[in-house]
């Protein structure tokens, strides 16, 4: 099987970005005054191609997936929190769905590949490629039918979607792990540096961790062209994110990243489609620096500013949408905030 990349349009339109700025700046307030909110509104004005744009039917996407690689100790909690989290998610319990259940996000949980069979409802989408990632220690992660199924998966899910954006969320005991062997090849990076406590490993199981870490990078150095380097250290809930990423792209909606294993999705969208990832960067909202070590790397790869610092490490997709209504907010103020000559408010003297 192959995977066909979605073609990802430049979004570059002078004409539109010269007059989102003259209307953000002739709002009633100081030239520059609400800071990022107004860089915010006018990146979403060019996503949607509108002077008042207006987010619609936002949706959250939960990929989830087991890893082999997690028998080898690189996480605090067992294989088995996967499948019982994903419940959690359908039973409106976890972070993330009570979180979109407060800003009104439609919350999709993928099964992308966990090692349980989960009975059919509404809100969950069979996208299982198998049960669990094999251990990237004893071969690849994937096979390439597989890493492109998982690919092709994501592009499916988006497009059965609605909405003009996506948010992106993940679960899977051991992905951390993936993120940071995907971080270290793609990005050139030394595995210490992209390696951290995951689901809240002490230091010494941090160091174990990062050794286990570098042994699969030695033993997969032929591993360099991103479509292999997914496969063989990726996982199929990010293989999955990624193909969303380049299908939502494709379709121009706003995508709000999450944390440290959703950027990954999105390097690797960036690298698989290289020559169109400024396009698809274009699309990207990162609502958050997360807590993980790696995560101030990936984002320095992906020369992305993030909306907000708490600290979180949770992933699910909480940190998206706990910046969502600034993205609301930011739109708002496009579309309803009054201009000086509107208000009849005196501008600032010459």
């Amino acid at each position: 099987m192959r995977f066909d990349l979605p073609t990802v349009a430049d979004l570059h339109d002078a004409a539109l970005a010269a007059r989102l700025q003259h209307k953000i700046d002739q709002k009633t307030k100081p030239l520059g005054s609400l800071g990022r909110l107004e860089t915010l509104a006018l990146q979403l004005g060019l996503i949607l191609g509108s002077e008042a744009p207006e987010l619609r039917a936002p949706q959250m996407l939960v990929c989830a997936g087991d890893h082999g690689l997690a028998a080898r100790g690189v996480s605090a909690f067992p294989s088995d929190v996967t499948w019982q989290m994903v419940e959690n998610f359908l039973a409106g319990g976890a972070c993330v769905s009570v979180l979109a259940r407060q800003h009104g996000i439609a919350l999709t949980v993928a099964d992308c590949g966990v090692r349980h069979d989960f009975a059919p409802r509404p809100g969950l989408v069979d996208a299982k490629v198998g049960p669990g990632t094999a251990d990237a220690l004893s071969g690849p992660a994937m096979t390439a039918e597989q890493c492109a199924l998982a690919l092709s998966n994501g592009v499916r899910i988006v497009k059965d979607l609605p909405g003009n954006a996506l948010l992106l969320g993940e679960m899977g005991i051991g992905n951390t792990s993936a993120a940071s062997l995907l971080l270290a090849r793609l990005g050139g990076l030394d595995i210490a540096d992209c390696t951290g406590a995951g689901t809240g490993l002490d230091t010494a199981a941090v160091a174990r961790k990062t050794e286990v870490l570098r042994e699969v990078l030695l033993k997969h150095p032929q591993a360099q062209a991103p479509l292999d380097v997914l496969a063989v250290f990726g996982g199929f809930e990010i293989a999955t994110l990624a193909g969303a990423v380049l299908q939502a792209a494709a379709e121009r909606r706003v995508i709000v990243v999450d944390g440290f294993i959703a950027s990954s999705a999105v390097l690797v969208a960036t690298r698989l489609n290289a020559h169109q990832a400024p396009a698809v960067l274009q699309r990207c909202v990162f609502a958050h620096r997360s807590g993980e070590r790696g995560h101030a790397l990936m984002l320095a790869q992906l020369q992305a500013q993030p909306l907000l610092d708490l600290g979180l490490r949770l992933g699910e997709g909480s940190g998206a949408a706990l910046a969502w209504p600034l993205l609301v907010s930011a739109c708002t103020v496009l579309r309803e905030m009054a201009s000086f000559e509107s208000a009849g408010v005196s501008e600032k003297n010459a």
